[in-house]
Order: structure tokens, then C-alpha cells, then sequence
């Protein structure tokens, strides 16, 4: 299959407030399949039960589709800190500045090719999930979506479900409280507790730039290992 990188697109809803420069950070490093049969839009899907088996229904032997997991994490200026230096005796003081601010960072992955699709937003609502989707649509350009996340509010808003149905993206539902099923939580997890961790108080931009650029940086086989995907055990495994 033949990729090249898409254009990025311009910013919508909360993301109107970042610099372009910032933006077009977070949609390097995807790809667009340059094979686009035509798509059917505001397409029904059959409802499905709940657990594994359900999720997985009618998924072996479709033609030209392919199956993502998305997720939101938060960013702040309080990330884990487990360790500091101190004199000995003494206990360790670490400065925080009370700043509430957050950013949120949209993920998108691909658990049979460990290709992903980040983008930023300053809140989490159906809006900038929307502009998530859009953005999905336009990397696996042409493909059939079969989209597993949370039911989170954003997710399951008119508009959010109008907009997947409009895309021809199929939304399936994990498990209320079963964030281990949705392996974007592997690579949260590696970007807040390494990449990012035992700093009292960065700089909410620097934190996204340098979460964005580790993500990109790793090759498919580490997204896909640090994901979970690897492990042998995966329920979407075929």
C-alpha cells in the first residue's frame, strides 16, 4: 500500500486558538491511502451486544476495512513526580504554580499496523472530537472505519454519532470502566509516566510538542508493543 503524508487541515472549533505552526506539528508523520473506492455515507450499523465477542462481530472477511481504537488524555502542569533530590533529613519541597490550565491530545491507532493519527485541542467536548474524526476520515481516506472507543459524552453526542454515520465510520462502544481494552491507554501511559514524568511544572506547550514528537518517533513495532497489541493476549487479535 502506497502512503504519503496528508495536508494538514485548517483548524477548527478550540483549535482556532493555536499557532499554525503548532498545529501542523501534530499531523506529521501520518499517511492517506491514495486508493479511494467510493465510500458510503450515513450508513446504519446493527446494534451489538456487550463484551468482547460482541465487539468483534462481523468484522473477519470485510473488504478494504480497517479497525481503530481512539482516546483523549489530559495534560497539566502537575505530571508524576516519584522522585527528587534532597539533602538527607530533609524533606523534599516541590514548587507547583496552582495554574489549572489543561490541553487535551486526541489518538488514534491502528492495532494491526501501529500507524496513528494525533491531534491537540484546548478542551475535551464533542466539537474538537469532531475535528478528531475528520481528521481520521482523512488519513485512512477511502477505507471502511470501524472506530472502538469509551462512551464518553463527546463520543456519544448527536452530532459526534450524525458526523461518524456521515463519514462511514462505524463507532463500537467498549465496556464502561475497561480502559485496558483500548490500547491508545499503553501509549498514554508511556508519554505521562516517562516522557513526562518527575517535572513539577513544564510548560503546557513544550509538554504537547514533546508528547507529539515521542509519539512519532517510535517506529510502528514500539507503538504496537507499548500499546499492548504485542503481548499475546490481545482481544482483538484474530
Amino acid at each position: 500500500m502506497d502512503y504519503s503524508p496528508p495536508a494538514p487541515s485548517r483548524p477548527e472549533g478550540a483549535w482556532a486558538n493555536h499557532k499554525r505552526k503548532d498545529h501542523q506539528a501534530c499531523f506529521q508523520g501520518f499517511g492517506i491511502s491514495l486508493q479511494t473506492p467510493p465510500l458510503q455515507v450515513n450508513q446504519a450499523f446493527p446494534p451489538l451486544e456487550a463484551g468482547k465477542r460482541g465487539l468483534k462481530r462481523g468484522l473477519k472477511g470485510r473488504k478494504r476495512t480497517v479497525s481503530l481504537f481512539t482516546d483523549a488524555t489530559i495534560l497539566t502542569e502537575t505530571p508524576p513526580l516519584r522522585a527528587a533530590w534532597a539533602p538527607i533529613g530533609e524533606q523534599a519541597e516541590v514548587p507547583i504554580t496552582g495554574n489549572r490550565d489543561k490541553r487535551i491530545l486526541y489518538g488514534a491507532l491502528n492495532p494491526k499496523t501501529g500507524s496513528i493519527c494525533i491531534d491537540r485541542a484546548l478542551k475535551w467536548n464533542q466539537d474538537t472530537f469532531q475535528g478528531h474524526l475528520r481528521h481520521i476520515r482523512s488519513v485512512w481516506c477511502g477505507w471502511k472505519i470501524v472506530l472502538f472507543l469509551d462512551r464518553g459524552s463527546p463520543h456519544r453526542a448527536k452530532g459526534s454519532r450524525k458526523l461518524a454515520r456521515k463519514f462511514g465510520i462505524e463507532l463500537r462502544w467498549l465496556p464502561t470502566a475497561c480502559p485496558e481494552l483500548n490500547p491508545m491507554e499503553g501509549i498514554w501511559r508511556e508519554v505521562k509516566g516517562n516522557v513526562l514524568a518527575n517535572e513539577s511544572t513544564p510548560e503546557l506547550a513544550r509538554s504537547l510538542n514533546r508528547a507529539c514528537e515521542h509519539i512519532f518517533a517510535m517506529s510502528p513495532y514500539e507503538r504496537l508493543l507499548t500499546a499492548g497489541v504485542l503481548s499475546g493476549n490481545f482481544w482483538l487479535s484474530t
